[in-house]
């Protein structure tokens, strides 16, 4: 169960990481749109997964690597922005939200221009974790 605690430091992370990250996109990488889609917090606080989203879709695993990287560089920016915020920065940890894809793959399917998921499950991709 996610105290409030946890919720509101999960929110003000959320937030200050997309701003991070847009301004990244903004000075190397022009046309791809980075957005922080969830954050989950531990209970101890020490630990944050931070989901991301990659628009364009054929540009998620570099963004991904790229990302990966950089975490003690976005962590540090993150600790600056929230140093009357926060004590404790989190440890943080990135993964790819790939929901969009998996809710996309099944409207097609409902729509008929792919083969029925419901009869075949088999055509379903199985959901990728970084």
């Amino acid at each position: 169960m996610e105290t409030n605690r946890q919720r509101k430091i999960a929110g003000v992370i959320q937030q200050d990481i997309a701003e991070i990250l847009q301004e990244w996109t903004r000075e190397s990488t022009k046309g791809i749109i980075i957005s922080v889609t969830k954050v989950r917090v531990t209970s101890d606080l020490g630990e944050a997964k931070v989901f991301i989203s990659v628009f364009p879709t054929d540009n998620r695993d570099n963004i991904a690597t790229e990302i990966q990287e950089h975490t003690h560089a976005i962590r540090h920016k993150l600790a600056q922005r929230t140093r009357h915020q926060l004590r404790r920065v989190p440890e943080l940890h990135f993964f790819i939200d790939d929901s969009l894809d998996y809710i996309e793959g099944i409207d097609k399917a409902l729509k008929g221009d792919i083969i029925n998921p419901i009869e075949h499950p088999e055509v379903l991709p199985k959901r990728k974790k970084m």
